[in-house]
């Protein structure tokens, strides 16, 4: 699966050694002489020193990892990002492991809030357990399970869904809850609404939950536009403070946030060769590529200087003879290559992959994206949705953090000419 390989000679290890790229992030595999046993799966971000460490032959008596007597080839990929390589470490140690690269990687399965939609009487519950079947009315993924169960608890006040979990047999003669008593439910439980009162307040926070409560402030705005134009101006005032009361609920889920099945956004991250940047497809519940989208003749935004033209980086000229320059790209032709790209990765044929598969990319997605922001490297778009249901990517703002991801790439080129020292080893 990795795309370089390298014999490893135990009598002369340094001979493979002086074949790996130095300083160079990497995801690589140690494979022994026997064929069918597991080879040892690690990620560095120096790639020759992490191997000189581990299979340098031991002076001394040590309790340091003796691998050298035991490699027979040493397989590797360079990366671009730390993204780049937990995604191909996890789709190598799924291969070799399948489900099992879960916990080896420690992989666990974000929150969602969960609409029970096939229920008569639908409720909502926070978990972790979603299956594909489920995944229309899986909502999420987010940070942590009291950041989902706080969202459910402050949105189920805007409704008067149910909150019970009992499967429910109406019954005049059931005694109710404090909710019921509270007027903040419509208690099905004892016919206190009929099914299809209750259908209609099922469908709204469905609703609610799928646009991440855009649908309620679309009927509130306009509720209250209506109210301001005929001088009704306690009910406007009114309907304002809901307005505000549903924004300050949806603040309370992430952008990321979103049906499941209906989770579609692009990754762009650094890549493993300075004119490219990774692309990265996340689609139909997993994570596609990554695709190289060139930056050849693409002048990148100097974001040093705050300014918005399309002058290259300072730090990022250098003086060649002119026939040896790129000629600069249009910016239609520059977007007719993302589309292309974007369009090989809608195509790329990953569709069948497993519920581990799934769990694994929804996981690494949802590390990634619930980091803090300056420790975040890369930058991710969303498909914006279309009146008619279909939805576009907004290619232009993707062409500007392209920019920006590029700028940081070149930021980094220019630092790699310095002594640096490995700092984000990982072995499995």
């Amino acid at each position: 699966m990795l795309t370089a390989s390298v014999e490893f000679n135990p009598e002369n290890p340094e001979q493979a050694m002086r074949q790996l790229p130095a300083r160079r992030r990497a995801v690589f595999a140690l494979y022994g002489a026997d064929p069918v046993a597991e080879p040892y799966v690690g990620a560095a971000t120096d790639l020759r020193r992490r191997l000189e460490r581990l299979l340098r032959p031991a002076t001394t008596q040590s309790r340091r990892l003796q691998l050298v007597s035991r490699i027979r080839r040493i397989d590797w990929q360079a990366t671009g990002s730390e993204f780049e390589s937990l995604a191909v470490q996890f789709r190598l140690l799924e291969e070799i492991y399948g489900a099992r690269a879960l916990e080896r990687m420690h992989l666990r399965m974000p929150a969602f809030v969960r609409f029970h939609g096939s229920n008569r009487f639908p409720r909502l519950t926070v978990t972790t357990r979603v299956n594909q079947h489920e995944a229309d009315w899986a909502f999420g993924p987010f940070p942590s399970r009291a950041s989902a169960e706080r969202y459910a608890e402050e949105m189920l006040k805007l409704f008067l869904l149910r909150r019970c979990e009992e499967n429910l047999d109406p019954d005049p003669k059931h005694p109710g809850c404090v909710y019921s008593e509270m007027k903040m439910c419509l208690a099905p439980c004892y016919q206190g609404c009929t099914d299809a009162r209750y259908a209609e307040e099922s469908a709204a926070v469905e609703g609610f939950l799928a646009t991440r409560g855009e649908s309620r402030l679309r009927i509130l705005r306009q509720e209250r536009d209506e109210a301001s134009e005929h001088l009704e101006f306690e009910r406007a005032a009114a309907l304002h403070a809901q307005f505000q009361r549903v924004e300050a609920v949806r603040e309370l889920a992430p952008e990321l946030v979103h049906p499941w099945s209906r989770l579609r956004a692009c990754l762009l991250m650094p890549s493993a060769q300075f004119d490219e940047v990774s692309v990265f497809l996340f689609e139909a519940g997993m994570l596609r590529g990554a695709e190289a989208f060139s930056t050849l003749g693409m002048r990148i935004q100097n974001e040093q200087s705050g300014s918005s033209s399309l002058f290259a980086q300072p730090v990022a000229v250098e003086a060649v003879p002119e026939q040896a320059g790129v000629a600069s790209v249009s910016r239609d032709l520059l977007q007719q290559r993302l589309e292309t790209t974007l369009g090989a990765l809608g195509s790329g044929g990953e569709r069948d992959g497993g519920l581990a598969r799934r769990q694994g990319d929804l996981a690494l997605l949802a590390r990634w994206y619930y980091r803090p922001q300056q420790k975040r490297v890369g930058e991710i778009f969303w498909a914006e949705a279309l009146p008619d249901g279909s939805s576009r990517w907004p290619v232009k703002a993707m062409l500007r953090g392209v920019g920006r991801v590029a700028a940081a790439q070149l930021a980094r080129k220019a630092a790699e000419s310095k002594p640096a020292e490995d700092n984000g080893e990982s072995g499995r």
